[in-house]
């Protein structure tokens, strides 16, 4: 079993050990590593299994949490599963990686549990003071593979919930953000159900999330996901955040990535960049 969160690491020793040669494409990535060297002292490799980008998001928010996002608090956040069946029969199709040819039918209840563990867990998480102690509960979660993977489940539908909302308001001539329209004007994805059907069900099975894919990740954990992309480095497509127009009061993650297909987590913030 590989830890699914790798221990911390120079980042500048990571670098050179992966980025050795003199083509264009490593000194592109060392000058990469170098400018979030001026702002993280470390890196932590997250293991790549095509949930890699759900792996280092909610890591990154879990370790910083100091309260439960209002989203979580709600009454009815764990009567999601129910609702939108009665809404939507189509669910039914949905497919869970440890139960994959199990209908939605059949497993509503199994999804209530996994957001009810994943409430629980962020608030256990938030609740403890010491940073050191913090960060404990967050690697000993990531070496839980069920609970982790359940967790995944648990975002995963809440994407589609969110896809579901945008979608509706959409139709309903109310605004929504531009990521929206750029993910349902693919032939794959044209309504929530090819969404589902094309996308969803097979994060984590057979690919990961694309880019329009991790502004729905941002919007439905009500966070900022700022991404380094190392190999855009010297474009103002370097630094990009998910949703490029966030709201002032959602907390920032910051991860790492060489190619858009695989995450990394810088983690030790340096000093003067604190103050």
């Amino acid at each position: 079993y590989k830890p699914s969160v790798s221990p911390e690491m120079d980042i500048m020793e990571y670098c050179a050990k992966e980025w050795r040669g003199n083509t264009p494409v490593a000194k592109r990535m060392r000058k990469g590593y170098e400018a979030v060297a001026q702002k993280f002292a470390s890196i932590r490799r997250i293991r790549g299994d095509n949930y890699c980008a759900f792996r280092a998001t909610l890591f990154q928010a879990l370790s910083q949490a100091t309260q439960l996002p209002r989203w979580l608090q709600s009454e009815d956040f764990t009567m999601l599963p129910e609702n939108l069946l009665s809404k939507y029969d189509w669910i039914k199709q949905w497919q869970l990686k440890q139960k994959p040819g199990k209908k939605m039918g059949e497993i509503s209840d199994e999804i209530k549990e996994y957001l009810i563990l994943l409430r629980k867990k962020w608030k256990n998480i938030s609740e403890i003071k010491s940073p050191t102690e913090k960060q404990e509960a967050c690697d000993k979660l990531f070496k839980n593979e069920d609970e982790e993977y359940s967790l995944y489940e648990a975002l995963k539908f809440l994407m589609l919930n969110t896809a579901i909302e945008l979608y509706n308001a959409d139709k309903n001539g109310r605004r929504v953000p531009v990521f929206s329209w750029l993910l349902f004007a693919r032939d794959t994805s044209s309504n929530p159900c090819q969404l589902m059907h094309n996308h969803l069900n097979h994060v984590g099975h057979s690919g990961g999330l694309e880019q329009v894919e991790m502004f729905l990740l941002a919007y439905a954990l009500q966070y900022t996901i700022q991404v380094y992309r190392l190999y855009k480095y010297s474009t103002d497509e370097f630094i990009t955040l998910y949703p490029n127009d966030p709201e002032e009061d959602w907390p920032v993650v910051t991860l790492i990535t060489e190619d858009d297909r695989h995450y990394n987590i810088p983690v030790r913030m340096c000093q003067e960049t604190m103050l």
